[in-house]
């Protein structure tokens, strides 16, 4: 039985850059969106022109029901989840300081980016312990995917920023709580990356690029982090869970 992998918000963007890595690795592909599977279409025959079987999973990962509905697809045609990546996440409906933003705001947001893959998570990791248990052959991993954000603050979008933050905790508990059943627990942490929810301030990052915001001045790409999530996937860190593997360009590292 191939392996498979489950990506969240995998159809576009960031999560559409991990699913064709993972198909170049071999990896069955249980797709995840919001968008009804016409819409996400050219995505999937692209994923499965690389050679992957491909099963779209529609749902809104912040629904109790819809996770539900997600992870009893995913298992239905494919047997197993081997890789988790949680990716999907949204900005602000509204960029608001954080002296304006609202309670709807705030929910919409935390309940995508961090209620929603907590609970994705804590549902998969639990069937990744028994599938553990009773085959200690079986190879899981389970990533997330957060954001600079997560310790660059963003006063017109501190919904955004906790949401990440929170995340990147969760990476750690999932470690810890995984470490027992030898599953390793990773997360991304990309920096500036050509997507759709970046293209709406295109201009804004092409002009701190060029004053040297990044060490690496360029937008970073979604193959860009689908190549780190591929290789963690791999095996090629075996010593390292709960690690943070940025992809950022540099952007991080304080300079004088």
């Amino acid at each position: 039985m191939k392996n498979t992998a489950l990506i969240t918000g995998g159809s576009r963007g960031i999560g559409f850059g991990i699913a064709k890595a993972l198909a170049n690795e071999g990896y069955n592909l249980a797709i995840n969106g919001v968008r009804d599977e016409e819409g996400a279409a050219e995505a999937l025959n692209e994923l499965r022109e690389l050679g992957a079987e491909v099963v779209y999973c529609r749902g809104n990962i912040a629904n109790a029901a819809d996770r539900e509905a997600i992870i009893e697809k995913a298992y239905s045609d494919f047997g197993q989840i081997n890789i988790l990546v949680n990716n999907a996440g949204i900005a602000p409906r509204e960029r608001l300081d954080i002296l304006e933003t609202t309670p709807e705001n705030f929910q919409e947001v935390m309940q995508t980016n961090l209620e929603g893959p907590f609970f994705l998570t804590q549902a998969i990791a639990k069937r990744m312990a028994h599938a553990k248990q009773n085959n200690h052959a079986f190879d899981a991993t389970i990533i997330f995917v957060t954001s600079i954000s997560a310790t660059v603050a963003s006063i017109n979008r501190g919904e955004y920023c906790i949401s990440k933050s929170g995340l990147a905790m969760t990476n750690l508990l999932f470690a810890v709580r995984m470490a027992e059943y030898n599953i390793p627990v990773f997360e991304i942490r990309p920096g500036i990356i050509a997507t759709d929810m970046t293209s709406k301030v295109q201009e804004k990052y092409d002009n701190l690029f060029q004053s040297g915001i990044a060490l690496q001045p360029r937008w970073g790409t979604p193959e860009d982090v689908g190549k780190a999530v591929a290789s963690l996937t791999r095996g090629d860190f075996p010593y390292s869970t709960g690690q943070v593997i940025g992809v950022d360009g540099g952007m991080l590292i304080d300079r004088l």
